[in-house]
């Protein structure tokens, strides 16, 4: 390929320096949650698990930067409990968790019913649900099932739906709002 020189730097130059400059500028897909409305400068995760009598209090965000033990205690926290399998849970889910969360003004911590999920696990469960994918978000720790005591249901998805960035599943029967990272879209169950 033809190198066109254009005041000392060649074009080929040029495009890269251009192109690593749009890289940088672009937020990645682990910190583009981060700029959910809500988020704050501090991010914190509070759940409990009936299933494991477990519960985690912890902030896992401060000004710009993840805390990776944090991050590590949630993906342990949100592992497949019937297997005791563990898969890193995906940033972009936590935020989304976590500013859904701050926009509800609550001091209660999420149930979480459901976190990452393995095969196993959800080829068990579509047997006993037709509400259960076949490629579950859950089996790549991109999705969570979370309810709330003090909040309907219907206040949950509305506070994960203003986030604007991922799936939202309404299961009023169930008492259970499914967030994930995935395409944007807004379903009931």
């Amino acid at each position: 390929m033809r190198q066109i020189k254009s005041g000392g730097l060649s074009r080929r130059s040029l495009i890269g320096v251009f192109a690593a400059t749009a890289v940088i500028a672009t937020p990645t897909l682990s910190r583009a949650a981060g700029f959910l409305r809500g988020g704050g400068d501090i991010r914190r995760v509070r759940m409990y698990s009936d299933r494991t009598g477990e519960r985690i209090d912890t902030i896992y965000w401060i000004d710009g930067d993840y805390i990776k033990d944090a991050v590590r205690e949630i993906s342990y926290f949100m592992r497949d409990w019937r297997t005791d399998q563990v898969k890193s849970i995906d940033l972009r889910t936590i935020d989304i968790m976590a500013a859904a969360h701050n926009m509800m003004d609550s001091n209660e911590p999420y149930m979480l019913l459901s976190g990452y999920r393995s095969p196993q696990t959800n080829a068990m469960l579509r047997t006993r649900s037709e509400g259960v994918a076949k490629n579950s978000l859950h089996m790549e720790g991109q999705a969570a099932d979370l309810r709330l005591a003090s909040r309907s249901v219907g206040e949950i998805a509305q506070a994960a739906a203003k986030c604007n960035a991922g799936g939202v599943g309404s299961y009023a029967r169930s008492n259970f709002v499914h967030m994930d990272c995935g395409p944007i879209r807004i379903w009931r169950g």
